[in-house]
């Protein structure tokens, strides 16, 4: 069983901490812990302001978010990694060759989805992203839980 989930995007404020807040509410009684990082981190910042209205839109509760820079400590601690597109998994096997076999796309269930990042695109590419996100959040919580 995974008992600590990292979820991995480039910049950690947009598709990682929608797909954390989403999962950790879909797992919440599982005891799983789930966090997000970013490869090239936009360091202590918050949430994505389009990102966050997106979730508050749709009944989600934002907590307090700092852009996490992804580093092999976490990678190491992590059970299960998922990330956004298929050059992320690459990514962090350059951090840590070791994760090989627990990095996958969260899109996994939906024939290996990529879910392309909304930063900067405007709302109706937040709400795509986050419509995709929650697919497959609710896809990886129905196996996860079983």
């Amino acid at each position: 069983m995974f008992k600590r989930i990292m979820i991995v995007c480039v910049g950690n404020i947009c598709r990682s901490p929608t797909a954390e807040i989403l999962l950790r509410e879909a797992l919440e009684p599982s005891g799983i812990v789930v966090r997000s990082a970013g490869i090239s981190a936009v360091k202590n910042k918050p949430i994505e302001a389009s990102a966050r209205a997106v979730l508050e839109e749709h009944g989600h509760t934002v907590t307090e978010h700092s852009g996490t820079q992804l580093n092999v400590a976490l990678v190491n601690e992590s059970d299960l990694i998922l990330v956004m597109e298929p050059g992320h998994i690459n990514a962090v096997l350059e951090i840590a060759p070791e994760a090989r076999g627990k990095v996958l796309l969260l899109g996994k269930w939906q024939n290996n989805r990529e879910i392309s990042d909304p930063y900067r695109q405007g709302k109706p590419a937040f709400e795509h992203a986050y419509a995709l996100i929650k697919e497959a959040v609710n896809a990886w919580a129905t196996r996860l839980v079983r």
